[in-house]
């Protein structure tokens, strides 16, 4: 996980005098919510949405990922990960909804400040509304892979991963961008 902070970059809460007409991470679908419908989930609470910049061009979106509640079936869980989680017929969670990275950005660790600030985000907000793991969606094996990477447990056939907040609390360090 992403240690120390970097200086010329920061994670700001999405506004609307962003540029998001020029992100493209070549993924349509992430692109096409970035542009339009990602304005409409902040100003509805259906989600949250946080933007990667350099601070130097304060309004260009290098990355973002949005964050919102959500529950999982108790048993969706893989057995490794059910002894850090509830035993509730629904637990609750955190859903990292989309994850995205320019494309001329990509290799640059920008995912990992990404994801980073995420679960620093909902480990900072589990105690207040309750949030026992991180769930995300991979829309490819290849964003598994990464998530995998960063030590989270897929579900079996699914394209589902979560992490324990447990396991958060032990992987993220309290500095933030």
């Amino acid at each position: 996980m992403v240690g120390a902070p970097v200086p010329d970059l920061a994670i700001i809460p999405l506004h609307d005098d962003l540029d998001r007409a020029v992100f493209n991470c070549g993924v349509e679908s992430l692109d096409r919510y970035f542009r339009e419908q990602a304005g409409q989930d902040v100003r509805r609470r259906a989600s949250g949405a946080f933007v990667l910049i350099e601070r130097a061009r304060p309004l260009r979106p290098l990355g973002y990922y949005t964050l919102s509640a959500t529950a999982l079936s108790q048993g969706e869980a893989p057995e490794a990960a059910r002894k850090h989680i509830p035993r509730y017929p629904l637990v609750s969670a955190t859903l990292i909804g989309r994850l995205a990275v320019a494309s001329d950005r990509q290799g640059k660790r920008l995912g990992s400040i990404l994801l980073a600030d995420a679960l620093r985000r909902a480990l900072a907000s589990a105690g207040t509304v309750g949030s026992s793991m991180i769930v995300v969606e991979a829309l490819s094996d290849r964003a598994a892979d990464f998530y995998v990477a960063h030590g989270f447990i897929r579900l079996p056939e699914s394209a589902k991963l979560i992490l324990p907040m447990r396991m958060v609390q032990r992987l993220v360090p309290s500095a933030s961008i």
